[in-house]
């Protein structure tokens, strides 16, 4: 006999095997129950526990998995020291309404070892994939496999990670995957910081500096909004003003104390960027 996920802990279920998270997912499904998904890496904070409000608000039943996927980090990356907090995790997922939360080891997901079998598609061009040319594929991969296990109807991913978003809502339609994407807003602090798990890297003078960038984003998403009504004017513009407000908000960066500027570049309705202070790359998007 097969037995379902287990309570540990209390109420909440877990499940370790894919056997085991069948069993409870069939189940509900038997009794004409919905279930919706929220995957995550862990060290969870505010924006992820937004994702299953979300969630809960899609489906009558919520798994959240937490899984540490090895396939998106580069060797030269941060995948031994990444934030791992399971039982803080675990409550935190408790206390936001979970029903059940899936912690499959690596076997589990990659039982023939971890190798990115699943190329990303168009999506993936650019932005992130010129600086981590590994990164899509390997979530890509890990999301495929992931929905082939829990079989969800709906999924929420953060807008945060908003070429992420599009990435996996390409490779559910490539796929026919029968699973509705839905993309959370992005929660941030009081200074307006998206949040991020990485964030616990950075010391609080490097925090101050981090606080800026939404600020930057927020200011040239403004401007190109406003070259972009004055084109549908019929007011001339040069071909070269875009180019120069993103080069604008790369100085502007700079100048408050981040290292290293990955990209500045608008894309789909967004501006999107990412940076470096010191070893932590920060990365958001700002809608134009």
């Amino acid at each position: 006999m097969t037995l379902p996920a287990e309570k540990i802990n209390g109420p909440i279920l877990t499940a370790t095997t894919q056997t085991q998270l069948r069993t409870t997912i069939d189940g509900w499904k038997e009794q004409g129950l919905t279930v919706g998904f929220v995957p995550t890496m862990g060290a969870l904070h505010e924006g992820h526990l937004s994702l299953v409000r979300l969630a809960l608000e899609k489906a009558d039943r919520v798994v959240a998995s937490i899984f540490v996927n090895p396939t998106q980090f580069a060797p030269h990356e941060d995948f031994d020291t990444y934030p791992r907090e399971e039982e803080k995790d675990i409550a935190e997922l408790e206390n936001a309404g979970t029903h059940l939360i899936y912690l499959p080891s690596a076997n589990e997901i990659y039982p023939d070892g971890p190798a990115s079998t699943l190329k990303a598609g168009k999506a993936a061009q650019g932005l992130e994939t010129d600086f981590r040319p590994h990164f899509f594929d390997g979530v890509a991969t890990v999301v495929h496999r992931l929905f082939e296990q829990v079989k969800s109807d709906v999924a929420v991913f953060g807008e945060k990670d908003f070429q992420q978003l599009q990435v996996i809502k390409e490779m559910v339609k490539t796929k026919d995957m029968p699973i509705d994407i839905i993309g959370a807003p992005i929660v941030r602090d009081e200074h307006g910081l998206a949040l991020a798990s990485r964030n616990a890297y950075l010391s609080d003078a490097e925090l101050q500096m981090a606080r800026q960038l939404n600020k930057v984003l927020y200011q040239t998403a403004s401007s190109l909004r406003a070259e972009g009504e004055a084109i549908q004017s019929g007011l001339p513009r040069r071909s070269d003003d875009l180019l120069a407000m993103t080069d604008k908000a790369k100085e502007q960066l700079l100048e408050v104390g981040f290292d290293k500027i990955d990209y500045i570049e608008s894309r789909w309705d967004r501006t999107l960027a990412a940076a470096w202070i010191g070893k932590t790359r920060l990365i958001d998007n700002m809608e134009i």
